[in-house]
């Protein structure tokens, strides 16, 4: 039997196996990437428990309700459910006992500043009709994109997306297939190969801000969202996105798992150089044969690892590493509708470019603001009170490296907010129709999600940030931990979340389950 002396009691290591026979796995945070290896490592066997620093799970993906409107706080749409119904399959259950998903038309609208606007649709002919009406020449050339982003989407997303990029010899075999598929190009320089439209360019490009990425400069390889989109479609979770972190909870609960609120990680603990456990602060130290990280991977790695474990490369890697930009989320419930607005309306500012590198480069927010708007209540009424509105607004702004003081910044830009929905959106009365408010900066995104720097999608998605560049989900250096998230293989984005945890539960499975030698 061996113990270990968390300096606040001595704790056996056997005493994570409660029956004595199965195997025993703590997953560090309930976010999509978090429950989704709970889920699998449940699925195979371990006694998972998950836990949770906040009083709800879900992570970013956090649920707010205030006077009967409900709030989404993170993620807003489902693109690939495929990987949920294969996620519940695994677990020999269907997902549509659990969840109600409804797939979404218009996809969303993206209205430019100039009063153009886009309906991104998922029939095939509605999108060629848009595409047209911008510039009939380059429906053929959107064809051509889309063939083109199909063999992106085999090779980087169902061939290489579920692969992990631990080994370098790994990486080596696939990197001239990804220059090949044009990974050294960035994305918008890909879909300007196929169209001339400057705002369909626009339209085809924007994706990768949906996972923290510049379209100018993430990878070729982050292409393939219109592509994912054609094939699965966009669909809503009826009761939001949070009712599908609330029936991951239920799974893992169903499959005989244990999810703690309330319960926050100070460090992880080891002896005889692996991971063994977590000490929670509460008192005592849990043990486990497995941790699973889905804290934010920075924090963790930098601040939970313990010293004498931790990597002088990666820790020199977190700390020289390009991260994403941040956001500055408005949840305001009104006390009226606004029928005119689409599920998800997207405000593209004049100068596309100028704003990206406003964001992500010179570390400001640009005069012109781009503005995500979110209103559930177009799919699902229940998410506000009768004849009102839920609605979630998402500004793209930089990163805590920037050094703006939020607590002036945030007044200022809520009113720039404000002004931009009624003078530009023509949403008459926005302002004085408000009733509920909450709002969420990047230093909430530091404070309340551990976040490294407040970037809301961790490391910024580029080519070399990407792939065995990314950090891996199973790090040599440090036995027993494996990590999960957006901070990890293959990236940010719901549909990336749950394939690393895929990918670190089938490592989990063959390097931690197999038989002594």
């Amino acid at each position: 039997m061996t113990a270990i002396d968390s300096g606040r009691n001595t704790v056996d290591l056997n005493q994570h196996q409660p029956d004595g026979n199965r195997p025993s796995a703590i997953v560090v945070g309930s976010g999509f990437g978090g429950l989704a290896a709970g889920i699998r490592l449940a699925a195979g066997g371990y006694q998972v428990t998950v836990v949770e620093a906040r009083h709800q799970p879900g992570g970013r993906a956090g649920q707010i309700i205030d006077r009967g409107f409900v709030f989404d706080t993170g993620p807003t749409l489902i693109t690939v459910p495929d990987l949920l119904e294969d996620l519940w399959a695994t677990a020999g259950r269907s997902m549509h006992d659990y969840l109600d998903i409804r797939l979404l038309e218009p996809y969303y609208r993206i209205q430019f500043k100039d009063g153009k606007a886009f309906e991104y649709s998922g029939d095939p002919d509605v999108f060629d009709e848009q595409v047209a009406k911008f510039n009939p020449d380059d429906v053929d050339g959107y064809h051509k994109f889309l063939e083109a982003t199909k063999n992106v989407y085999q090779r980087a997303f169902v061939d290489l997306g579920r692969a992990p990029f631990h080994k370098f010899s790994t990486f080596l075999r696939v990197v001239p297939e990804l220059i090949r598929i044009g990974g050294l190009q960035s994305v918008y320089s890909f879909a300007s190969n196929y169209i001339k439209d400057p705002y369909l360019r626009t339209v085809l490009a924007f994706h990768p801000l949906f996972i923290g990425g510049n379209p100018f400069r993430a990878s070729a390889i982050y292409s393939i969202v219109p592509y994912l989109e054609k094939t699965g479609g966009v669909h809503f979770a009826m009761g939001g996105m949070h009712a599908v972190v609330l029936a991951m909870v239920k799974l893992i609960e169903d499959l005989g798992g244990t999810v703690l609120y309330n319960t926050p990680v100070q460090r992880f603990v080891s002896a005889n150089g692996r991971i063994v456990g977590v000490d929670t602060g509460d008192g005592r130290v849990r043990t486990a044969d497995v941790v699973v990280a889905n804290s934010d991977a920075a924090t963790s790695l930098l601040k939970l690892v313990p010293e004498e474990q931790q990597s002088k490369l990666w820790s020199f890697y977190w700390k020289q590493a390009r991260y994403s930009m941040s956001c500055f989320l408005l949840y305001v419930g009104l006390n009226r509708q606004y029928p005119e607005l689409r599920h998800h309306t997207i405000v593209m500012p004049k100068d596309f470019k100028g704003v990206v590198t406003d964001i992500f480069d010179n570390k400001r927010i640009p005069t012109d603001i781009p503005m995500y708007l979110h209103a559930p209540t177009r799919t699902d009424p229940s998410m506000a009170p009768p004849g009102c509105e839920s609605m979630y607004i998402l500004v793209p702004v930089p990163n805590l490296s920037s050094g703006i003081d939020w607590s002036i910044t945030g007044d200022d830009l809520r009113e720039r907010v404000m002004d931009a929905i009624e003078q530009e959106l023509g949403l008459e009365d926005f302002r004085d129709s408000i009733v509920v408010e909450h709002r969420f900066t990047p230093v909430d995104f530091r404070d309340e999600l551990g976040s490294w720097e407040g970037a809301a999608f961790s490391i910024e998605p580029t080519l070399m940030q990407s792939a065995y560049f990314r950090p891996h989900n199973q790090l040599s250096e440090i036995d027993g931990l494996y990590l999960v998230g957006a901070g990890t293989h293959p990236g940010a984005g719901v549909p990336g979340v749950i394939l690393s945890a895929e990918i670190a539960a089938n490592l989990i499975f063959e390097r931690e389950m197999q038989p002594a030698k």
